[in-house]
């Protein structure tokens, strides 16, 4: 059983959430409330495994509440819920550590996948916030060590994790083993300097976009 905490100012929408939510057999939604005070006192009072968290909460965002979860050593996961964020936001929120983003506009089903895999320890990104992020100007944010030259292979690997694929969908579409997809991401940890694809994924946007997400001769790249 996965318990959840869920904190959205929206009233309507969070009440339509839990109970799509408490309809799943493995899903427990301990809490919810619309202030990132009240997320802080429930998760006092009740430790839970996964936080779904509007990032705009009306005056506050959801960034106070991923510092909070830094500070205090809180292991449970989060998955921010959007309506569209900007790339600024997006790479904050990564650096604070959540384990995917979701739009409010995707389908129940992607939601309950999402959170799937994050519960299992892997990530979910919607492809179309990280598009956004890649694609803004980087001239500012780039870092003075230059990115290392990913093969063409690497590179179709990490542009399927942007996508939020398995490894087993990436094996599928580069019709390969989960073995050598894997071999490949470690690959990829070393050359990013990380550890989790969490790691990588910030890394890839806020270091090395313009390098290794721009490649014309990649069939994957979008």
């Amino acid at each position: 059983m996965t318990s959840i905490l869920l904190v959205d100012d929206h009233t309507l929408l969070r009440e339509g959430l839990v109970r799509l939510l408490e309809a799943e057999p493995t899903l427990h939604v301990v809490g919810h409330c619309s202030t990132v005070s009240e997320a802080r006192q429930l998760l006092e009072a009740t430790p839970v495994h996964l936080i779904l968290l509007d990032y705009d909460l009306g005056p506050e965002t959801g960034d106070a509440l991923l510092q909070s979860l830094r500070e205090t050593g809180n292991p449970a996961r989060v998955i921010i819920l959007t309506a569209g964020m900007l790339p600024s936001a997006t790479l904050n929120a990564i650096q604070n550590g959540v384990a995917g983003v979701i739009l409010k506009q995707s389908g129940t089903r992607q939601l309950l996948e999402a959170i799937a895999r994050v519960t299992r320890g892997e990530t979910w990104w919607s492809s179309d916030i990280l598009r956004s992020a890649t694609n803004r100007d980087t001239t500012r944010t780039q870092s003075a060590e230059p990115a290392r030259e990913l093969t063409q292979r690497q590179h179709r690997v990490l542009r399927g994790i942007l996508d939020g694929l398995s490894n087993k969908e990436i094996a599928t579409q580069l019709d390969s083993s989960e073995t050598s997809i894997k071999a490949s991401i470690q690959e990829l940890f070393t050359k990013a300097g990380v550890r989790t694809r969490g790691q990588l994924v910030r890394v890839t946007l806020e270091r090395f976009s313009s390098t290794w997400l721009r490649s014309p001769n990649d069939p994957i790249a979008r």
